[in-house]
């Protein structure tokens, strides 16, 4: 079987890669996120890893420890590569009564794509991973779906395009009711060609609150894709920023990378009722994201920070430049966070 769209994305387009436990990197810097009343230096504890340790051997038997601790309803564990060399050990935590990003019941259908789709995004995926290992990733979304540069990939995107009215009542099906995640996640994907963007956008917004990663992670770039074209106010469409927002609380790494990525690129002026939200809901991880080690992933959440904040994208730019993000963000924690009693 080809990769999946979705891993692919994240091998070559996000620089994500969960390193394979056996080889035994060494790690560099270990995050930990979502903890609000537990000790970070118990989570660390209990991992039996820290900078300059092996990665641990079995992410499930340390993720069960982690959820075995008093008051932590769940736990996740992922290693990126690199920081100096060295991997990222980034571990997520859902404390009982915290946010929660709830995703919606996981469909239990066998309900499938077409043969003929089915093939052209096998097609597709090996394409892609061939302009992948060429570099050669650059892709224009003002169609308000991808059209890569790479001749061979563009080609079957091309013809994605001509079975948007065909299929269009099979991706729904299988976005909706499939029990398979690789066909929902291929289904997200296939859906952002339907020539009506409007008509598809509750299907994908449905698919950002999907159970699995993989489904979420396409579905919201779909969404990206068709925010490029809805930049024309003319077309009016409508984008909603709650599940982005929502995803700020996930306790999987893939959700708090491309919730502040996304709210940052779709999103030119963010709404009353969309920083309302992230005020009342993710300032505290945001600002744990803003202060994580790996600069690409600590940008988003920092700016995004500085958004609700009313500061300047200039003035954030520059207190980064100059490497005063930590008073950057001390600052907006005094005004955003209520002072503790």
């Amino acid at each position: 079987m080809p990769p999946t769209f979705y891993s692919l994305c994240r091998t070559f387009a996000i620089t994500a890669i969960l390193l394979p436990l056996a080889a035994q990197p060494k790690v560099g810097v270990v995050e930990v996120y979502g903890v609000r009343k537990l000790p970070k230096d118990r989570i660390v504890k209990t991992i039996e890893a820290g900078p300059g340790s092996a990665l641990p051997r079995s992410k499930g038997e340390v993720e069960e420890k982690l959820v075995a601790l008093d008051g932590v309803a769940l736990a996740q564990m992922e290693a990126f590569c690199c920081e100096d060399g060295r991997v990222i050990l980034y571990v997520g935590i859902q404390e009982r009564g915290m946010p929660l990003f709830e995703y919606r019941p996981t469909p239990t259908e066998d309900v499938f794509l077409p043969a003929e789709v089915s093939q052209a995004y096998a097609e597709f995926t090996a394409a892609l991973g061939r302009a992948a290992a060429a570099g050669d990733l650059a892709e224009d979304l003002t169609a308000g779906h991808s059209l890569m540069r790479n001749p061979d990939c563009r080609a079957i995107q091309e013809r994605f395009s001509s079975f948007g009215t065909t299929y269009l009542d099979h991706y729904r099906a299988v976005l909706s009711r499939s029990a398979d995640p690789e066909q929902r996640a291929m289904a997200a994907y296939l859906i952002g060609y339907a020539a009506d963007k409007k008509a598809v956008i509750d299907d994908l917004q449905a698919g950002l609150r999907d159970p699995a990663p993989e489904v979420r992670l396409t579905a919201a770039r779909a969404l990206r894709a068709i925010a490029v074209l809805a930049r024309d106010k003319s077309l009016g469409i409508q984008i909603r920023a709650t599940w982005f927002v929502e995803m700020l609380n996930s306790v999987v790494l893939a959700d708090r990378i491309e919730g502040p990525r996304t709210l940052n690129l779709m999103f030119d002026n963010l709404s009353e009722g969309t920083l309302a939200q992230i005020r009342e809901r993710a300032i505290p991880a945001l600002l744990e994201m803003a202060r994580w080690t790996h600069l690409p992933h600590a940008l988003p959440p920092y700016l995004l920070l500085g958004r609700v904040a009313g500061i300047a994208e200039t003035e954030m730019s520059a207190e980064w430049e100059a490497g005063k993000r930590e008073e950057m963000l001390a600052r907006i924690e005094k005004s955003l966070l209520p002072k503790k009693k």
